[in-house]
């Protein structure tokens, strides 16, 4: 097995134990960030008034949820894409200066 193969299975794994970890071992529901800010904010200063409203309202919580994953699964493609085009920079360049120096190695 190559040194590449082995830590692409260590990071599965990895990811596997990060996902695995909170959903069997903490007890409790899971909330926000945003539901937990506005609670603290509210308990500190209840006369607080908010600075702006929403420009979309998702009528459930599970269209809210799916918007954020589309979201997530967006920046996720955009960095793929943006690593991918970094390394192939990067390959061309090396077989652009195998070239130069006089080998014909592809």
């Amino acid at each position: 097995m190559s040194r590449s193969t082995l830590v692409n299975w260590l990071l599965v794994a990895a990811v596997l134990v990060l996902v695995a970890v909170p959903v069997l071992f903490v007890n409790g529901a899971f909330e926000g960030a945003d539901g937990q800010a506005e609670e603290a904010i509210t308990q500190t200063h209840p006369d607080y008034e908010p600075w702006f409203s929403p420009i979309y309202e998702p009528p459930s919580g599970e269209i809210e949820s799916g918007l954020f994953a589309l979201q997530a699964a967006i920046g996720a493609g955009l960095l793929g894409y943006y690593f991918g085009v970094a390394r192939t920079k990067r390959r061309l360049a090396a077989r652009a200066d195998q070239r130069t120096d006089g080998s014909d190695a592809p």
